[in-house]
C-alpha cells in the first residue's frame, strides 16, 4: 500500500464522510471496482462501491442519517444505495463466494478485503482505495492491477478457468471491457490464457439467462468500437451460441473466379462507422429521438448513444445468407434480403428478450429500408418516389440515412467518395421535398370518421379504398398536400364507388 491518492480521486466530500462514519462504528472501508480503474484511467464517474469489513447496510445508514439521504436496502444481496450530490454510492459488506457447478448465483460468507478482492472478475476491477484515517487513498492491489491497466491487459486474479466456470457472464464481461476500455491511443486486449479459458468454457452459457447475456451485448454495441467486441465474441466461440444468425454471415464463396464481399467484416465496419456518425452527429446537436407523452410528440435532443440505431446497423444484412445467389451473367446477388432481414428482426428480439414494442419496430423498419435512399441517386429519380420514403421512414429518416452512409464501405477510397458524393445528391433530394410538401410527418387530410359522417356509412371497405386513393394520389404529386384537394378528389373517387352524401 505505498501509493496514495487522494487529489482529484478521494476529495469529494463523501469519502470523508464515509471514513469518519466507519471509523465511528469500528469497521474499515474501501472504494473498489469500477470507480478506481477509472480514476487511472482518467474517465469521469458518478459510481461508488464501497465495500465493508462489517455490514454494508449499517454504515449505509450511518451516512445516510449524517447527510440527509435515503437509503435503499437490499437484503437479499447485503447492499444498500443512496445518492448524495450526483454521486450515487452502493455499501456492500466484503465477502467471499463459492459456486455450484449448475448455477451462477454463490455461496455467499462474510469475508475480508482480501476475500473480496479474490472474487473479483478482473485484477484492474480488483484494486481499492484504503478509507481508514492512518492510510486515506492508500491504493490496496494484491494482483498488480495498476500494471495490468498500464499494460492494456485483461487478466482474472484466480485461475481463469475458475473464475469463468464458476460465473460465465464474466466471459463476456472480459470482452466488453476489452471493448469498452479501447479507446483512441489504448487498446486492451484479453491475455492469451484467458481467451483460450473463455474457448474452453464457452458451453458454460447455457446456465445463463438469456436477458443477462443480452445485457452485456447491449454494452457492446454502445461501445466506441463494437467490432472489436462482436470480433471476440465470435474468435472465442461465443457469438455461435449467443446470435448464431451474424456468424452466418462469415466466409466468401467463389465461383468461376468470382467472389462476394465478406459481409461479416462488413456489418461490423457498418456498426463502427454508425458509432463514429452518431457521436459526431450528437456532438453537433443535431440527432433527435421521438417519443409519445400523453397523446403528443415530444422531440428530443439525442444526447447518448442510440441503442436500438446500433441493433439496426448489427442486423441491416442478417438476410443475406437467405438470398445469396450466383448468376454467370451477373454474379452474386442478395435480391430482397432487406424484406427477408426485416421478417428476421422479430424472431431475433424474442431470441434475444429485447422488447417486442416500438423499438423492435423501428430496427424493423431500418432494416427494410437501408437499400432505398441510395436508389434515389439517379438524376430522373421522381419526387414521389423521394416522397414515398420520406412517407414510409417518418421521423426515422434521419437515422435511416445515417445508416445508409454508413454502409457505404469499400476498399477502393475512389469508389467509396463516389458512392458519399451520390449519397449528398440524395440527401439534397429529400430536403428539397420534404421543405417543399411536408412528408416527413404525413397525415392523411382525409380520416375515416370524415368519410362515414360525409357518407352515412359504417366501417367498410369503401372507407380504405378511398382513403389509399387519396394518400397515394399526395404521395405521386397529382394533389397537393392540403384539405381542400383531397376532398374534392375523396368526392370524385366515393362517387366512382357508388357513394352519394352531403354537398359541401
Amino acid at each position: 500500500m505505498s501509493t496514495t491518492i487522494t487529489e482529484g480521486f478521494l476529495g469529494h466530500k463523501i469519502f470523508t464522510i464515509v471514513s469518519q462514519t466507519a471509523e465511528r462504528l469500528g469497521v474499515r472501508a474501501f472504494v473498489i471496482g469500477g470507480y478506481v480503474r477509472d480514476c487511472f484511467l482518467g474517465r469521469p464517474s458518478k459510481d461508488i462501491d464501497i465495500v465493508v469489513e462489517g455490514s454494508g447496510i449499517e454504515l449505509a445508514q450511518a451516512v445516510g442519517e449524517t447527510v440527509g439521504s435515503t437509503v435503499s436496502v437490499f437484503r437479499n444481496f447485503g447492499t444498500a444505495m443512496l445518492r448524495y450530490h450526483g454521486i450515487e454510492v452502493e455499501f456492500v459488506g466484503a465477502r467471499k463466494e463459492s459456486y455450484r457447478r449448475d448455477s451462477r448465483k454463490p455461496i455467499v460468507e462474510d469475508g475480508t478485503l482480501e476475500d473480496d478482492q479474490l472474487r473479483r472478475d478482473f485484477t484492474i476491477n480488483a484494486m481499492a482505495f484504503s478509507l481508514q484515517k492512518e492510510d486515506f487513498g492508500a491504493l490496496v492491489d494484491p494482483f498488480g492491477g495498476i500494471k495490468d491497466l498500464a499494460s492494456g491487459i485483461i487478466r482474472t486474479p484466480l485461475d481463469p478457468d475458475t473464475t469463468y466456470s464458476d460465473d460465465p457472464l464474466r466471459m463476456i464481461r472480459a470482452i466488453r471491457f476489452a471493448a469498452r476500455l479501447s479507446a483512441s491511443g489504448r487498446d486492451f486486449t484479453i491475455v492469451p490464457e484467458s481467451l483460450e479459458s473463455i474457448r474452453r468454457n464457452r458451453e458454460r452459457l447455457s446456465i445463463l439467462s438469456k436477458e443477462r447475456i443480452t445485457e452485456e451485448l447491449n454494452k457492446i454495441l454502445l461501445c466506441e468500437k463494437p467490432s472489436i467486441g462482436f470480433r471476440l465474441l465470435d474468435d472465442t466461440g461465443l457469438l455461435e451460441l449467443i446470435l448464431p444468425q451474424l456468424t452466418r454471415l462469415k466466409g466468401v464463396e467463389t465461383v468461376e473466379g468470382k467472389g462476394h464481399k465478406e459481409n461479416f467484416s462488413h456489418t461490423l465496419e457498418v456498426v463502427d462507422n454508425v458509432s463514429a456518425s452518431e457521436a459526431e452527429l450528437i456532438m453537433a446537436g443535431s440527432l433527435h429521438n421521438y417519443e409519445f407523452e400523453n397523446g403528443k410528440e415530444a422531440v428530443l435532443t439525442r444526447t447518448e448513444p442510440y441503442l436500438w440505431l446500433r441493433w439496426a446497423a448489427l442486423l441491416h444484412d442478417i438476410g443475406k445468407p437467405a438470398t445469396k445467389k450466383y448468376s454467370p451473367q451477373t454474379g452474386w446477388t442478395f435480391h430482397g434480403h432487406e424484406v427477408v432481414g426485416a421478417r428476421m428482426v422479430p424472431k431475433i428480439f424474442q431470441q434475444m428478450k429485447l422488447p417486442l414494442n416500438e423499438k423492435m419496430k423501428y430496427v424493423q423498419k431500418l432494416v427494410g429500408l437501408h437499400l432505398r435512399p441510395i436508389a434515389l441517386v439517379t438524376e430522373e429519380v421522381t419526387d414521389s418516389a423521394v416522397r414515398r420514403l420520406l412517407f414510409d421512414a417518418g421521423n426515422d429518416i434521419d437515422d435511416l440515412m445515417l445508416l445508409c452512409n454508413a454502409d457505404i464501405t469499400s476498399k477502393n477510397p475512389r469508389k467509396v467518395e463516389r458512392l458519399r458524393k451520390n449519397f449528398e445528391m440524395v440527401r439534397q433530394k429529400l430536403e428539397d421535398v420534404e421543405a417543399k410538401d411536408a412528408i416527413r410527418n404525413f397525415k392523411n387530410p382525409v380520416t375515416g370518421e370524415y368519410i362515414m359522417e360525409i357518407y352515412g356509412i359504417p366501417p367498410c371497405r369503401e372507407i380504405g379504398i378511398i382513403k389509399e386513393y387519396v394518400k397515394n394520389a399526395i404521395l405521386d404529386g397529382v394533389i397537393q398536400n392540403r384539405f381542400e384537394d383531397a376532398d374534392r378528389l375523396m368526392r370524385e373517387k366515393a362517387a366512382e364507388l357508388g357513394l352519394t352524401g352531403k354537398d359541401k
